[in-house]
């Protein structure tokens, strides 16, 4: 795909990048695609997978208590436990306000390591990572930013969220439906919005504004951005997943390239 050349033209010392339609084929890649980059908050998604693998198997139940007095798996998954950004201090009531919350992911993989009886890292990796023959990609310390991977095992992961093999294909539906409708939040990087939807473990772009994705992205579109310059987003509508994997921190350069470069990338799938 000539669009994913784009990447070329972004002020960071590497990038790569890679589309995987809904049938899973990789239909473009430029880049370093075996290149290991830090994920940041990307790592959540694959968290909130291995979360929802331990629900299906019966480990943990989404309603059952987690976290703050009140607060459930749900809570934790989409943000809405009340817990601070990065302090285990709570600030809200759940299911109140929509707070990011790293701290409610760390609790989260807290647990469901008790549920289990297998430590976080562990557990990801033989729920999720194994199977999907992510073998570059770690998850160790924070669920909530310490993932590592490349942009060919999240290639991967971005074809099995599309046409899931590990979990029913309803879960993850439901995943990318909005939990706690009409909560307003802060986006981080993007300051407020009203409402700030989030599903499970992913963030829905609905009419966000402004936003990391493109001006032609479906409000259907779900995913995440990391701040160490990562971002997987997937499009319903287009039928379509986009990995972009840097090694510069998010900042403006990031809001400035990435929705034109999402929306070229776009735009050539439905030239096709």
């Amino acid at each position: 795909m000539q669009s994913l050349a784009m990447i070329e033209n972004w002020p960071v010392p590497t990038a790569a990048a890679a589309v995987v339609r809904a049938d899973g084929t990789t239909v473009g890649a430029h880049g370093p695609t075996s290149h290991r980059f830090p994920l940041a908050s990307v790592s959540k998604p694959l968290a909130a997978y291995a979360a929802l693998v331990a629900y299906e198997e019966g480990a943990v139940e989404l309603d059952e208590p987690a976290g703050p007095e009140g607060s459930t798996v749900r809570h934790l998954l989409a943000h809405t436990s009340g817990l601070a950004f990065d302090e285990h201090r709570v600030t809200a009531a759940p299911g109140t306000r929509r707070l990011y919350s790293n701290a409610g992911f760390e609790v989260l993989g807290d647990h469901i390591a008790k549920a289990t009886e297998i430590p976080f890292p562990e557990y990801v990796r033989l729920a999720v990572l194994e199977p999907l023959g992510m073998s570059a990609t770690t998850l160790e310390a924070s669920p909530a930013k310490d993932g590592v991977s490349t942009v060919d095992d999240l290639a991967r992961f971005a074809a099995e969220v599309q046409a899931p093999r590990l979990l029913d294909p309803r879960t993850v539906l439901a995943a990318q439906r909005v939990v706690h409708p009409g909560l307003k939040g802060v986006l981080p990087g993007y300051g407020h919005q009203n409402p700030n939807d989030w599903g499970l473990g992913f963030e829905i772009r609905d009419s966000k504004t402004p936003h990391w994705t493109g001006s032609s992205s479906s409000p259907a579109t779900f995913g995440h951005f990391g701040q160490s310059g990562t971002f997987l987003w997937i499009d319903p509508a287009a039928g379509a997943a986009c990995v972009a994997l840097t090694d510069r921190a998010f900042g403006p350069w990031a809001a400035e390239v990435w929705p034109p470069f999402t929306d070229a990338v776009l735009a050539e799938l439905a030239s096709r």
